[in-house]
């Protein structure tokens, strides 16, 4: 029976080369990162109500925006 190189999987994979599995496992880390799988996982957990999703986007805008604003001062004289 042969096997064929290329397998067909479903999900995220990444192949363990020379052992290596410390490289492989931050591979991995990194394509669930840039998937967003664990922050798509986290916000489904439990529902939230429209109202509260609002609140808390005008919240997180609020302190971009502050932040923002903090970035854009000059910074005071020290003499």
């Amino acid at each position: 029976m042969r096997r064929d190189k290329r397998r067909k999987s479903f999900g995220l994979t990444v192949i363990v080369e020379d052992g290596k599995f410390e490289k492989a496992m931050r591979l991995f880390k990194k394509k669930v990162d840039d998937t967003g799988l664990l922050k798509e996982v986290r916000d489904r957990e439990a529902y939230v109500k429209p109202t509260i999703r609002r609140k808390l986007a005008k919240n997180a805008a609020r302190r971009r925006w502050q932040k923002y604003l903090e970035s854009q001062t000059l910074p005071t004289k020290q003499y």
